[in-house]
């Protein structure tokens, strides 16, 4: 059964919505695509843009969302992550990107409606 997790991210303060997403898009997502290649299914990120065109802080700027085959591959994917060599690199780019404080991960639980 397949795993998503999601994460909540927020741009680190200073930093444009524009300039994030154009960060995020063109070098964090490749270190992304390259610790996750082999364990996840889907690595989508979905950047949050409000409806009324109101451009104001919000608490999050980015939805994170990795699909895994079963939980026993995501599990062995955090670990792999875990390495300290891959991690300094994840987390030194994390701070260029993010509020690493404000980060929050989940495991999704989905129920679905049919309409």
């Amino acid at each position: 059964m397949t795993v998503t997790v999601l994460t909540l991210l927020k741009r680190r303060d200073g930093m444009s919505k524009a300039d994030f997403i154009a960060y995020y898009e063109s070098r964090h997502r490749l270190i992304g695509e390259k610790v996750l290649q082999g364990w996840a299914t889907r690595y989508q990120r979905n950047h949050l843009h409000p409806l009324d065109g109101t451009d104001v802080l919000h608490d999050f700027d980015v939805v994170l969302e990795i699909d895994f085959p079963d939980q026993q591959t995501c599990d062995a994917c955090f670990a792999a992550m875990a390495d300290p060599e891959t991690m300094a690199e994840i987390v030194a780019d994390e701070e260029r990107l993010f509020d690493r404080a404000r980060m929050r991960t989940y495991r999704v639980e989905r129920q679905v409606s049919r309409l």
